[in-house]
């Protein structure tokens, strides 16, 4: 647990993110199988946190976003993997004997015993909506799940929107509570939740929940175990914290892209209100997270700011303001944002190149990579864009040409990170090891 210095206010961004990275560099706490582990850690992680700062590694990074590959690799499927914590804790520490990646990408922790029970509305998944032996780990079913005039109620009471509107719409054992009045008053409180325990509709959600929860520890339990056994392996986890654009919140999860996009139009200050009173929370949640694991990086994973969503006006306007802010705020608190820009950030790179120098690391799908090294390159940390098309279907020899160009592309000067685009799901294995080994046959510094 990160604990911070008394003169914590006194001291720069730059100091406050040094005092968190050197406390995930030392390993403090975990117990590594050997010294070398111990070794290889450090300088994995010295490594990563060097190009993260837009200083020279020893070589260039190697980040595998693996996904849900370790199933496949293990020869599992991926229903197996999402609803046998013991299974999945061995495939993913199989990939770790297996791959010499620079950091472990973390097991996937989809509750699906508990989505089960939840009855989720918002998802299907391999044994819930698609094939026991899909290739797709899972597929969102978007909706309205908060209608356009719900803003108000959303930010009145976030709770209460969430367990008496929103729940009812996405998770099925939580529908009686649709029928009920708000408990935002207190008055008849005791009465109440003794009249509801008689209810069958709520004796049947409370089992529910009971059950649930009876699922929970075993997958919390492999989860950690997976993550503590890859550290002592040697391979540091470079992800502390998750956290999304405040766009996103309502564009991805409640108001889905036909809603968003339609209040664009119709009620756009709504939209700036609602933004506003969530950064906040997502600023809070990115500091705890990362606080309790050690590690300042904080994933953040784009959907509806590419080129592709809205026009540069519509960026400018609704995207970028508040997604600016909460990176800054994020780069004050000594966190480093990792936003995965997901799709094409082409006509995006001037906007986000407004950052303090070495405070962001940018994760590119389909973005031009020349282009982003002269643009962002210059003031922060660039990683990607190995294609997932190529590491599913592309040669050997094409992953080496390309991983090899992409490193005389973009790591010149320090700040650059080889990672994939998006995940590798069902990736070649023979595409992964080049991948690696490209990282060190062609990324040393001289």
């Amino acid at each position: 647990m990160f604990k911070r210095t008394d003169n914590w206010s006194e001291l720069t961004w730059q100091q406050k993110r040094d005092l968190r990275f050197n406390k995930w560099i030392s390993g403090e706490g975990i117990k590594f199988v050997d010294k070398e582990a111990e070794k290889n850690y450090q300088a994995r992680a010295t490594r990563l946190a060097q190009a993260a700062k837009m200083e020279i590694p020893d070589r260039v990074p190697c980040a595998v976003p693996t996904g849900w590959f370790p199933a496949m690799n293990a020869g599992i499927t991926l229903k197996e993997a999402m609803y046998n914590p013991e299974k999945m804790k061995w495939a993913w520490l199989k990939f770790v004997d297996e791959y010499d990646s620079d950091t472990f990408d973390g097991t996937i922790l989809f509750q699906a015993p508990v989505s089960d029970i939840m009855i989720d509305k918002t998802m299907k998944w391999p044994g819930h909506g698609l094939p026991d032996n899909s290739h797709s780990a899972y597929q969102y079913i978007e909706g309205e799940y908060m209608k356009a005039d719900e803003y108000d109620i959303f930010m009145k009471d976030p709770f209460d929107f969430q367990l008496r509107y929103l729940l009812p719409r996405t998770t099925g054992i939580f529908e009686p509570f649709k029928d009920i009045p708000s408990f935002s008053s207190y008055q008849g409180l005791p009465q109440r939740l003794m009249a509801m325990s008689l209810d069958p509709k709520f004796q049947k959600f409370l089992k529910a929940i009971q059950d649930a929860g009876k699922q929970i520890p075993a997958l919390r339990k492999a989860d950690s175990e997976t993550t503590q056994a890859a550290a002592a392996k040697g391979f540091p986890m470079f992800r502390g914290g998750l956290a999304i654009a405040p766009f996103d919140v309502f564009a991805d999860n409640l108001r889905g892209t036909q809603g968003i996009f339609t209040d664009m139009f119709r009620q756009p200050d709504k939209i700036h209100e609602a933004m506003e009173f969530v950064l906040p929370k997502l600023l809070s949640g990115a500091i705890s997270m990362a606080d309790a694991t050690d590690c300042p990086v904080v994933m953040m994973p784009l959907h509806k700011g590419d080129d592709a969503f809205m026009s540069d006006k519509q960026f400018e306007t609704f995207y970028w303001p508040t997604f600016k802010r909460l990176l800054l705020e994020m780069i004050e608190e000594g966190l480093v944002p990792f936003p995965v820009a997901e799709g094409a950030y082409n006509r995006r790179l001037e906007y986000i190149s407004d950052m303090p120098k070495s405070g962001v690391i940018w994760m590119f799908d389909q973005t031009d990579m020349a282009n982003a090294k002269k643009t962002v390159g210059r003031v922060s940390c660039i990683a990607g864009n190995v294609p997932v098309s190529l590491a599913y279907t592309g040669s050997v020899e094409e992953m080496e040409a390309y991983c090899k160009k992409l490193i005389e592309t973009c790591a010149p000067g320090g700040g650059y990170i080889l990672s994939g685009g998006t995940t590798f799901d069902m990736a070649k294995p023979e595409n992964l090891r080049i991948m690696m080994e490209s990282a060190k046959k062609y990324g040393y510094y001289k």
